[in-house]
């Protein structure tokens, strides 16, 4: 018996010895990172604000940590094919990836099986900006209000289509959200980016589409789109003559889309909250901030890590609501 009890009580000891060797060995990973490159995955083709947004908080990580941060695009289904790359690479911050509600919260309910839980397989690091977006029309479309789009959507050659950057994004939803509005049927057509989407708009191959302010401003300057409205309940700074969708009478246009930099569930607490601390930096420097405003986006001062993920979940069951009243639930 006595001997029985030593070997417990032995082993007990290894166990904690092992316990402690580990969180030693993981604080000074974490004191040490990042001491190689980092990946900061787009999941979406080039040109869009996957894109954007990796490649400015990747050039800003790179010169605070003094390491490399290497961009990384990859588009398909809906975020899923850049979500499941990083989450099959190790748990150790060199993999993080630029996400939004799609990826974060949308999939949970759009999808009949994802191949991930954002709730157990991701840890969020830091919000990075709101995003409202404009309803835009290609510049020979003989719409100059919504009016204009109501009746030819309802003409008898109407059959308008919409464009998007996948299923599940939020100009999908919102042109969901504007063909019950408006009472008219709008057919969805999904790209892998926004890049492509709103080039086809602006060539004339898709009449119209939602999409981010900074993706439309550049076109609708050049003359190849004309803005409409945006989704937000009050104007955006950036694009101040184009009224919100609910001055047109549209109710329940008021939601924008979010992004955040986000790891693999299991990366070091301290890696996490050294990321947390220099995005909050970057996205409250004065410079970012004015630019972020200029280009239409909104930019937040994030919450902790621990505060990101309750946010995660009130995000999930507020789209999975969406979803649900859309009638789309599990149609992915």
């Amino acid at each position: 018996m006595k001997r029985r009890v030593r070997h417990h009580v032995r082993f007990a000891l290894l166990a904690v010895t092992l316990l402690a060797l580990c969180a030693a060995s993981m604080r000074a990973q974490a004191q040490d990172y990042p001491n190689r490159a980092v990946t900061i995955v787009a999941p979406a083709a080039p040109g869009g604000l996957y894109s954007l947004f990796a490649r400015l908080i990747g050039s800003k990580l790179e010169q605070r940590f003094g390491k490399p941060f290497v961009i990384e695009n990859r588009p398909g289904a809906s975020s899923i094919v850049g979500m499941m790359s990083m989450i099959r690479a190790p748990h150790d911050g060199y993999t993080l990836i630029v996400a939004n509600n799609t990826g974060m919260a949308v999939n949970v309910t759009m999808n009949k099986s994802l191949p991930y839980d954002p709730r157990k397989d991701l840890a969020p690091v830091a919000l990075i900006a709101r995003i409202p977006e404009v309803l835009v029309v290609n510049a020979a479309l003989p719409v100059r209000s919504i009016a204009d789009l109501t009746a030819l959507a309802k003409s008898p050659s109407g059959r308008l289509s919409y464009g998007s950057p996948g299923v599940g994004t939020g100009p999908h939803l919102s042109g969901v959200a504007l063909a019950e509005a408006l009472g008219v049927e709008l057919t969805h057509v999904p790209y892998k980016g926004m890049s492509p989407a709103i080039n086809d708009v602006a060539g004339g191959h898709v009449p119209l589409m939602f999409s981010p302010i900074p993706v439309a401003a550049p076109l609708a300057q050049a003359g190849a789109l004309r803005m409409l409205g945006v989704t937000t309940a009050e104007r955006v700074e950036a694009i101040p003559d184009v009224p919100p969708l609910a001055e047109y009478g549209l109710k329940g246009f008021d939601a924008v889309s979010w992004f955040m930099l986000v790891a693999p569930a299991g990366t070091p607490a301290d890696v996490v909250a050294a990321l947390n601390r220099e995005v909050r930096g970057i996205v409250g420097d004065p410079e970012v901030r004015k630019e972020f405003v200029r280009l239409g986006l909104v930019p937040v001062v994030s919450p902790p890590p621990d505060e990101l993920k309750r946010f995660v979940e009130a995000e999930i069951a507020l789209w999975g609501g969406i979803i649900k009243k859309a009638g789309l639930t599990g149609s992915e």
